[in-house]
């Protein structure tokens, strides 16, 4: 299927990792992520009218807007999941079918997403779509259920990876780690369904630079 694609740049810190974590002394990347591209139904601008990407910044956060005549999407990428506010624009009711998203991470792996509400034991469980009357509007979360794990013992429990890895034990280990993850994209496909047609979005952000450096 023939894509439409628009190409966005803008600013956020990739990982919000501050302190130290456990044992040791961690040293932390932060990054510049950047909505680089976004994929759209071929024939875009014929059947859903103009597209706009655009980008601003609310209280001190970075956030991507797509919009069409279908849609209005709003991101904003956190440490552990991808946070979104979808408006259903196209005047009919939008399902959004959570089994068939997919992400692919800075290594290439394709996996699973899961969203609010759903229990971490029940992530690899098939989830019931969710349908948006027009008009209407959703907030929800994509968290990648690979980075979901748990930890027994005593101060064991339910754990997330970063999307992007950000703590590192050795200077010699953030210089060599967190370099290598610049110019890595991760990317969020997500079908979305209307009057019964899967219409495909496919959202890339692209880790642009690193902005800091390891301190002893």
């Amino acid at each position: 299927m023939k894509m439409k694609r628009f190409s966005f740049v803008a600013l956020i810190c990739g990982a919000l990792c501050l302190t130290s974590c456990g044992a040791f002394k961690s040293y932390v990347a932060s990054y510049s992520v950047g909505l680089s591209t976004v994929e759209s139904p071929a024939d875009a601008k014929q059947q859903f009218g103009e597209t706009k990407v655009v980008t601003f910044n609310e209280e001190g956060v970075s956030k991507y807007r797509y919009e069409d005549d279908y849609i209005d999407i709003v991101w904003f990428v956190g440490s552990k999941q991808f946070n979104f506010t979808l408006k259903n624009k196209s005047g009919h009711t939008l399902k959004i079918n959570w089994d068939d998203i997919s992400y692919v991470d800075t290594k290439g792996q394709v996996g699973r997403v899961m969203h609010a509400g759903v229990k971490y034991t029940d992530r690899n469980n098939s989830q019931p779509a969710t349908t948006v009357p027009k008009g209407a509007s959703i907030s929800d979360i994509l968290l990648p259920t690979e980075n979901v794990y748990f930890v027994s013992g005593q101060y064991g429990g339910w754990r997330e990876n970063y999307l992007i890895p950000c703590v590192y034990k050795t200077p010699e280990d953030f210089n060599s780690g967190a370099s290598s993850l610049v110019g890595k994209t991760m990317t969020v496909m997500m079908p979305i369904m209307i009057e019964n047609v899967q219409n495909d979005y496919t959202f890339t952000f692209n880790i642009d630079k690193l902005l800091n450096t390891a301190t002893k």
